[in-house]
């Protein structure tokens, strides 16, 4: 089983944290799992607000234009056919949701994933405690300088030991977000630079995401541990 060490906001060491297998074993990253997650995530922030008049909203009169026979030219019954400059359009976009169901089981194995990636690249780092005793946000972007947090950070902290100091302290920091350990998503985890954890944090997570490893895939990480 595998550590990695636990610093305080100063970054000094303060002790270790066994990290679990099922998560965190060598090859255990499904890419394309991680793919489809975020392929999900993203699809459902998507606004979908894009929209086009058709014949029945545009301006102009219904009027027919013209007697139907004896004049020689095309028949034509409105102003606002889409054939016309001007007319509505045919087939345009409307006001819809782009989400779509996706499996609870796919999120997590894509998390146990992207936590497994973080892990890899040595980009994963776990504090004991994120409150400071004053909600300063200098103090804040201090101790992430230290902890060579300086690009985009994740901070995830457990529902019990978030404190309020924590909340003002850290909110106004750019390029910084804040989420409970309940909330994290495999797209949060990818697209911020580093992911510090709090020892509750990660131990809470880590815990709820070993009892949905599946039996084969859990024989599977056995099997490529011996081999």
């Amino acid at each position: 089983m595998a550590s990695i060490d636990v610093h305080n906001l100063k970054g000094e060491p303060v002790g270790t944290f066994e990290l679990a297998d099922e998560i965190f074993a060598p090859g255990s990253v499904n890419e394309g799992l991680v793919w489809e997650a975020v392929k999900h995530f993203r699809a459902a922030m998507r606004q979908g607000t894009a929209a086009t008049k058709n014949r029945k909203l545009v301006s102009g009169s219904g009027k027919k234009l013209w007697k139907q026979k004896g004049t020689g030219r095309a028949r034509v019954g409105s102003v606002r056919s889409p054939l016309w400059r001007h007319g509505g359009t045919v087939h345009g976009p409307q006001p819809r949701s782009y989400d779509y169901a996706f499996p609870r089981k796919k999120v997590l194995g894509a998390l146990r994933s992207a936590l497994a990636a973080k892990y890899a690249e040595g980009k994963l780092i776990v504090v004991d405690t994120l409150a400071l005793g004053e909600p300063k946000t200098r103090l804040y972007r201090q101790a992430l300088d230290t902890l060579d947090a300086k690009r985009t950070v994740l901070l995830v902290e457990s529902s019990q030991e978030l404190a309020a100091n924590t909340v003002l302290g850290a909110r106004n920091l750019d390029r910084v977000e804040l989420l409970l350990s309940t909330e994290v998503h495999p797209y949060d985890v990818l697209r911020n630079d580093r992911a510090i954890f709090s020892r509750s944090a990660l131990e809470t997570l880590q815990e709820s995401l070993r009892k949905t490893v599946s039996k084969r895939r859990l024989a599977q990480l056995r099997k490529a541990q011996v081999a």
